[in-house]
């Protein structure tokens, strides 16, 4: 099988590296001309990925933003065959899922929203493994009338990717989940280093700082692009913390141990609740 990956950036070059390892016939493209030929030096992709041999991919993955992955998509729509699955990996659906669901309907193929529930701090290809995707979750979101064959034609790409766990949802399920779990704990990073005292941590941190802190190293032109697709979701957790944040001010504030206790004991028990259910 031929599977053409567009964008060789973190995701989309562990993409290759993991489906190449597999046994796979890669196709591939970048913007950066240096990194598709240190992937094809390197035996990761076989080929250039163009407009004259798409239409030999039975599964193309886009690794590229938001706007890019709609614009490809819809400058491909004609040359992507019938019979083709093509998935993106961005970090928001609502707003990629729905034209590319046009373009696929023009064009006669299929297109799966898709996010993989991985990542590293550190981004672009050289940082790229295969095997960053080892029993990692994929969110997918197909439209209700996709062919069950197009499922297992994808699954077999993704199980070779290495991913252990699939999540089905809607584009709207998807943002408002990802809004909490993944956008509104990098503005919290981002903000939370920002603290006055934070370049003296030194001696005086362990893991807390470090886990608070390590989603700040983040790509500002992509994280920027994706809270705007999803600028209502997000909002709404921002302010919702805000108001959580406001109770704890108000109690230290007013000395006040018994509603600071029940802060924190209702904080831990959320925590223990939600860990129980993770188990199951």
């Amino acid at each position: 099988m031929n599977v053409g990956i567009v964008g060789l950036g973190l995701i989309g070059g562990s993409l290759a590296r993991a489906i190449k390892q597999a046994g796979y016939r890669v196709l591939g493209t970048d913007i950066n001309r240096s990194v598709l030929l240190k992937a094809k030096m390197l035996e990761i992709v076989d080929e250039d990925l163009t407009d004259e041999n798409l239409s030999e991919c039975q599964v193309v993955l886009l690794g590229i933003y938001p706007q890019a992955t709609v614009d490809w998509v819809r400058a491909h729509e004609k040359l992507i065959e019938k019979d083709t699955v093509v998935m993106d990996t961005c970090g928001v659906k609502t707003t990629v899922c729905y034209p590319c669901w046009e373009s696929a309907e023009r064009g006669g193929f299929t297109f799966v929203g898709g996010h993989p529930m991985e990542g590293a701090a550190k981004i672009g290809f050289d940082h790229s493994t295969g095997t960053m995707f080892k029993r990692a979750s994929m969110i997918l979101c197909p439209k209700n009338d996709i062919l069950l064959e197009k499922v297992k034609l994808l699954k077999d790409v993704l199980d070779a990717a290495g991913f252990g766990r699939y999540e089905i949802t809607t584009p709207e399920h998807h943002d408002e989940m990802i809004a909490l779990t993944s956008q509104l704990a990098h503005v919290v990073s981002s903000a939370f280093v920002k603290a006055d005292n934070a370049g003296k941590h030194k001696g005086y941190s362990a893991g807390s700082f470090r886990d608070m802190t390590r989603v700040a190293y983040l790509n500002e032109t992509m994280w920027t692009e994706l809270f705007l697709d999803n600028r209502e979701n997000l909002l709404c957790e921002v302010s919702g913390l805000i108001d959580r944040l406001g109770e704890y001010q108000a109690a230290l504030e007013d000395g006040d141990a018994e509603r600071l206790k029940a802060l924190l004991k209702d904080g831990r028990e959320t925590k223990q609740r939600i860990d129980r259910e993770d188990r199951k």
